[in-house]
Formats: C-alpha cells, sequence, structure tokens
C-alpha cells in the first residue's frame, strides 16, 4: 500500500519522515528548524514534495504556506520502523533485539518490571 513503505527512503527523506511524526503537522520552515544539519530550503521542500508523491506526506494549506502531515499513523509507523529494525540489524529475531535492550542500556527497576510485566501478558496471548 502507498504510504505505509517506508524502506525505500533515503536517510534526508526518514529525517523528515521521523520529524513529522514526534512533531506532527509542521510546514518546510519548522521542519528545517527541526533538522540537526537542515539544507536549503529548497531542497528540503522538494524532498517533502517528493515524499507527498510517495505517498508519505499530505498537505493543507493554511494562509500562504503548507502545513505538511504524515498519512501513516504514528503506531503504524513505529510498527513499520521497528521491523524494519529487526530485518537490518538483528537477523529477524526479536530475542536478540531484546537482548541488546538489556545489556546495552541502563534500565530501570521500574522499566525492568513493566517489561516483564508485558512479557507475562504476551505469554497468556499465545496460551
Amino acid at each position: 500500500m502507498k504510504g505505509t513503505d517506508d524502506q525505500h527512503l533515503s536517510k534526508r527523506e526518514r529525517q523528515i519522515m521521523d520529524i513529522i511524526h514526534q512533531k506532527g503537522e509542521l510546514s518546510v520552515s519548522e521542519v528545517i528548524d527541526a533538522l540537526s544539519n537542515p539544507s536549503s530550503y529548497n531542497s528540503i521542500r522538494t524532498l517533502m514534495n517528493i515524499l507527498e508523491k510517495k505517498g508519505h506526506l499530505k498537505h493543507r494549506q493554511e494562509g500562504n504556506k503548507y502545513i505538511y502531515y504524515a498519512t501513516v499513523q504514528k503506531e503504524r509507523a513505529k510498527k513499520n520502523a521497528l521491523d524494519h529494525l529487526i530485518r537490518t540489524y538483528f537477523d529477524k529475531s526479536a530475542p536478540s533485539i531484546v537482548s541488546s535492550l538489556l545489556s546495552d542500556h541502563r534500565l530501570t527497576k521500574a522499566e525492568l518490571d513493566e517489561i516483564s510485566r508485558l512479557i507475562e501478558e504476551a505469554k497468556k496471548d499465545v496460551e
């Protein structure tokens, strides 16, 4: 389905989509302000137009500027990103990603308790 596959985005397109998903509806100028190493206004505007043609963004007009928003809801985008991460960096292994999370990050007891609770709930769903 158009607008749901972000595997073919360039690095800059992915950065733009990440910003839109984090902040919601934004103008080109607001995206530029959020980028850590922004290109020119025209370059970012062109990329956002390309993302719109690819089906990732839509826009509405507000005064004399366009306000862009994602066509894919944030929850779906999170699932797509996680699927990509697991496929690309963790050999399609959910246990590998959990192992990395547990060994490479300082999690609090509360976070570990929450993860344990989620695992227990997931076990009930497969029984």
